[in-house]
């Protein structure tokens, strides 16, 4: 099992942020925060090619998750990943059916499923 879903889109860097974050509030997400890593390291005099991260976030699942387990916590917001490397442009994201191997105590149920499957269509209509 793959713990990242990650393509190679055609875009340029800034238009796949953009459609990363548009393709997040049809699927009824919210955005919460964009890390721009590129920006953050080079301010310490690290040089580094277009990093950002876009943390997102459902609030009925989010709570239903902390609910379970608050220690759940740890893996939220959910990220999605846009970089440059090698000249081409990269979209990747955590698959929350990974979650059950770190929590194997807790029953999550077929909710990591269904988030996986709505990153991934993010991810793919942001291509």
């Amino acid at each position: 099992m793959e713990f990242d879903y990650t393509i190679i889109t055609a875009k340029v860097f800034d238009e796949a942020v953009q459609d990363v974050q548009d393709e997040i509030a049809k699927a009824g997400m919210r955005v919460l925060y964009i890390h721009d890593v590129q920006k953050t390291l080079s301010e310490k005099g690290f040089d580094r090619e277009p990093f950002k991260i876009v943390e997102f976030c459902n609030a009925k699942f989010a709570d239903e998750f902390l609910n379970k387990d608050i220690k759940l916590g740890l893996c939220l917001p959910c990220k999605i990943n846009v970089y440059t490397k090698d000249n081409q442009t990269f979209i990747s994201g955590l698959r929350p059916i990974v979650l059950p191997h770190f929590f194997p105590q807790v029953d999550l149920g077929e909710r990591p499923k269904e988030i996986d499957r709505i990153i991934q269509d993010i991810i793919n209509n942001s291509k």
